[in-house]
């Protein structure tokens, strides 16, 4: 109980602590305006409430993350506390803040865009193929996850197909319409069921006294679960995810001043950790050890996990409202995941968005690939994707790492996390078997090779950027309007 408390209390205090060091090392600029105001068009940029972009944030960057991967994360015992709370403050939560943040600089330009500005333009034309795929597979998995749930929740009276059918139906009006007619009306109540259901669950816990383990060092490593790299693709929204570069520009185009990005970028992703932290105790504790967590993960994967968890500590009414926010979760990331899709295309592309027409016939391709990939086995898009997330994760370091470094600023508190997961993404992938299959030790060497040429790579490019005093921002001194 102690470790799981002493994470919870390191995770807040990092918001305050470190949250604000970060703050402070990229320099808000309160005169400055955002682009909620210089571009808006009614439709994607308008300016929201704080408190509606925070709940939108968290629910955008959510998924079943924070809930299913905490799940899995449990079989390693609690070195899944340490991860998910050193992974928040000093990575997750840097990654987003940042994101957000030279977003908001740019015209809320999304990764492909900001990859194109800071590490040349061929990565534009990289990181927009890669986002787009990363898109694909959240939003398709996002359709598979939650139907299966409701599948599960409503004893199978209604088929699979038309839950999938009627999922897809809400995902192609959420993508088209103007963001605050849906997204922003909904998503706050969605984003408090989330917040009160693990709460509660944390709450349960506590009162029933859960025994909840304790790290040590004879469970630090558990025999025969290899901890490097895996746990780093297994629990990825509640510490570290790429998705959520994708995420953040939604928000950055509805942001008032740039002085509510920590609380809702940097603050959001340490909510996430919480949820993350209070899920993986649950798990850990509640099923007699990991013998009797992975014959269930076995029987009915996390999603059953999700349902005894929640009628345990909740009860059968109080369990069910859990369970419906966990389903909630998927379908509030996967309307995201189309949306930020048909913006990013519509970002290459060059074509404005105001137009109904024009949202229609970029997304309209989006769902029908989606479409398709429901089709293939959902454990073979669960791995790639897990992959492709961090592989993101880590192009969106680098490219807050280079705005810094160009800055004159604190480069490290992004680099040095970038280059620790650019490490884990190459060892994974030339050791995985969806990846090369190499021995782990193989994979080792050229993780280390192939990450050290990387890091020179950067260096090289950030010094000359920085010599011919590369422009950060988008110039915004000629607007008349007032935040």
């Amino acid at each position: 109980m102690f470790t799981f408390l002493a994470g919870i209390a390191l995770l807040i205090l990092g918001y305050f602590t470190y949250g604000k060091f970060v703050e402070r090392v990229f320099g808000v600029q309160e005169e400055r305006s955002t682009p909620a105001y210089t571009h808006q068009d009614g439709v994607d940029y308008l300016p929201m409430s704080t408190k509606k972009n925070s709940l939108i944030q968290l629910l955008n960057i959510a998924g079943t993350g924070p809930i299913f991967g905490p799940i899995l994360g449990a079989l390693y015992g609690p070195v899944a506390f340490i991860w998910i709370v050193i992974g928040a403050i000093f990575a997750g939560a840097v990654h987003d803040y940042l994101t957000g943040m030279i977003s908001i600089r740019n015209r809320g330009a999304h990764l492909p865009e900001l990859a194109s500005k800071f590490l040349g333009k061929v990565m534009k034309h990289v990181v927009n193929a890669f986002a787009v795929l990363l898109l694909l597979l959240v939003g398709t998995v996002f359709v598979s996850t939650p139907a299966s749930l409701l599948h599960v929740l409503m004893d199978g009276k209604v088929t699979l197909g038309i839950i999938v059918a009627l999922i897809f139906a809400y995902y192609i009006l959420a993508t088209l319409m103007p963001v605050d007619k849906i997204i922003g009306r909904l998503y706050p109540y969605f984003g408090a069921l989330l917040v009160i259901s693990a709460l509660g669950v944390g709450i349960g816990l506590l009162v029933k006294g859960a025994p909840i383990p304790e790290l040590s060092l004879s469970n630090f490593h558990p025999d025969n679960l290899p901890i490097f790299p895996l746990i780093f693709f297994t629990i990825t929204c509640g510490a570290l995810s790429g998705f959520h570069a994708t995420q953040t520009p939604i928000i950055s185009r509805t942001t008032q001043r740039e002085k509510q990005g920590r609380k809702i970028f940097y603050g959001m992703m340490i909510a996430e950790g919480v949820i993350a932290m209070i899920w993986a105790a649950a798990a850990m504790s509640l099923f007699n050890g990991p013998t009797g967590l992975n014959e269930l993960l076995a029987a009915g994967g996390p999603g059953a996990v999700v349902s005894e968890v929640s009628t345990m500590m909740l009860g059968a009414v109080g369990g069910t409202l859990a369970v419906l926010g966990v389903v909630v979760l998927p379908i509030t990331s996967g309307d995201t995941a189309f949306r930020s899709a048909r913006m990013i295309i519509a970002e290459y592309l060059n074509i404005a968005q105001k137009k109904m027409s024009s949202r229609l016939w970029i997304a309209t391709p989006l769902f029908v690939v989606s479409f398709v990939l429901t089709k293939i086995d959902f454990n073979l898009l669960w791995r790639y994707f897990s992959w492709a997330n961090q592989a993101t994760a880590v192009i969106a370091l680098f490219v807050a790492a280079m705005y810094l470094y160009i800055a004159k600023k604190n480069y490290w508190i992004a680099l040095l996390p970038g280059t620790f997961m650019l490490v884990m993404v190459i060892t994974y992938i030339l050791n995985a078997k969806i990846g090369f299959g190499l021995p782990m030790n193989i994979s080792w060497i050229g993780a280390a090779i192939g990450s050290a040429a990387l890091v020179a790579l950067f260096f090289k490019a950030a010094k000359k950027a920085r010599r011919n005093n590369f422009p950060l921002d988008e110039d915004v001194s000629s607007w008349k309007g007032a935040a």
